[in-house]
Formats: structure tokens, C-alpha cells, sequence
């Protein structure tokens, strides 16, 4: 069995943890402050040298919440990484504050929709999401393979206690480098509805995906994924 990955709750912290305390332990929140007038323009977030993970966040005209991009060289094969992906149940297991994930429906081989819980701070409901998603397999001529995912809060009715996701759109690009590696790319917006400030949903939105490409990291090692050669439920290749 699996072993579930233990993150840190960002939003934990930062619903805790005064602003000022914040910008002076040197975080990010300087930076949201510095990058305040910066309108449409990917500003950098974290250059990790050594994960090969780079981060990005976008203030877009129009919205309050910052856009976020991902680059990140993966030591796995596109196939390791689409049965990561496609093993929805264990999505929790490296996602960041992920506490649920299920798949509610698989329209064909190429296109399903998944229930995703997120854990939040004490005083704030969990947020939950409908994510449809459908799949661009790879082939020669493509040359990669997408997943594009898009919220869909009216395909189940609401949960008790929880604030259904307003939105929760990106993609998330493989493109194979060699047999061994693949670089992954992923770029778009999430807003998590209901009352939370600004503030602290764009801190932990520059936060999450560094953090998740952690999780997704250890996760590709993992002889489960590595080296099942079970039939997958979605095409990640034609």
C-alpha cells in the first residue's frame, strides 16, 4: 500500500501567521507586494536549481487571484507520469492539501471527471472541486500529451460543510526528452470561492505548485508506477 505523503498546510500557516511576521521570515509575501503592479506578466517565483522545478505567478486584468505556471524536469518516462495521473484515487496522496480524490466518471478513454477535497484552515470550510478533464494522447506528430482540466461545479450537488471550487482551470503538459525523462509544464488559475483574503489565497497559489511537484516527485519513483505494465483506463498514447 501506498504510504500517504505528508505536506505542510500553507494555508494553515498563512491564515495564522500575521503578515508582517510573514514578510519578515523573508517569504513570498514581499514579492506579492513588490510584483502588486505588474499586470500580465509571469513574474518568477522559485528557481529550484537541484528539483529542476521553476514557478511563476501572473496578476491578470480582471481577476484578484494570481495565475500560476510550472516547469519541472521529471525523472520518470511519460508513461510513469500518465499512470501517476491517471491513478485518480491516490491524486491525494501527492497534491497539495489534497484530504480526497475519486474518480466520479469515465465518459471514454480519453475524458472523465474526478472529486477532489482540499484541507483549510481551521475557521474556513474545506473546499471541495468537480475537474473534468480530457486527454490529448501523445503522438509523433503532437509530440506530447495534455491533460486539460476544467472545473465543472454543477456536475454533483453540493456538499455539506464544504465550498465548492469556482474555478479550477489549467493544463498540464508531458513532453517526452529521452526514454528516462520528461518535462512537464502546467500553467492556469484556481480560484477557491467562498470568503478567504486575497492575500492569502494568492500566497499559498505561489506556494502549492512547487509544493506539489515535491509530492509528484517522490511519487514517480515508486515501483508502483514505474514499473506496472497493467492496462490503464485512459489513453496516454496512440
Amino acid at each position: 500500500m501506498l504510504k500517504k505523503i505528508s505536506i505542510m498546510s500553507f494555508a494553515l500557516m498563512t491564515a495564522l501567521t500575521p503578515i508582517s511576521a510573514l514578510a519578515a521570515k523573508g517569504d513570498d509575501v514581499e514579492e506579492l507586494r513588490a510584483d502588486s503592479k505588474r499586470v500580465n506578466e509571469w513574474v518568477l517565483v522559485k528557481k529550484d536549481k537541484l528539483k529542476n522545478i521553476t514557478t511563476w505567478a501572473k496578476r491578470e486584468d480582471g481577476k484578484s487571484i494570481r495565475s500560476f505556471k510550472v516547469e519541472m524536469i521529471v525523472d520518470a518516462d511519460l508513461e510513469t507520469l500518465a499512470r501517476l495521473h491517471f491513478d485518480v484515487e491516490n491524486i491525494k496522496r501527492w497534491f497539495w492539501e489534497t484530504k480526497e480524490s475519486r474518480l466520479l466518471k469515465k465518459v471514454n478513454d480519453k475524458e472523465y471527471y474526478f472529486y477532489q477535497v482540499f484541507n483549510a484552515p481551521l475557521t474556513v470550510p474545506d473546499r471541495d472541486s468537480i475537474v473534468h478533464v480530457t486527454v490529448e494522447p501523445f503522438n509523433a506528430k503532437r509530440g506530447y500529451m495534455m491533460l486539460n482540466l476544467k472545473a465543472a461545479p454543477d456536475f454533483m450537488p453540493l456538499q455539506p460543510g464544504k465550498t465548492r471550487v469556482a474555478a479550477q482551470d489549467y493544463f498540464i503538459k508531458f513532453t517526452p526528452i529521452d526514454k528516462n525523462t520528461t518535462r512537464l509544464e502546467s500553467s492556469g488559475y484556481i480560484d477557491p470561492g467562498g470568503i478567504i483574503p486575497t492575500w492569502t489565497i494568492n500566497f499559498v497559489q505561489r506556494s502549492a505548485p512547487y509544493v506539489s511537484m515535491l509530492g509528484l516527485a517522490r511519487m514517480v519513483q515508486l515501483p508502483y508506477y514505474r514499473e506496472n505494465k497493467d492496462a490503464m483506463d485512459f489513453t496516454y498514447m496512440e
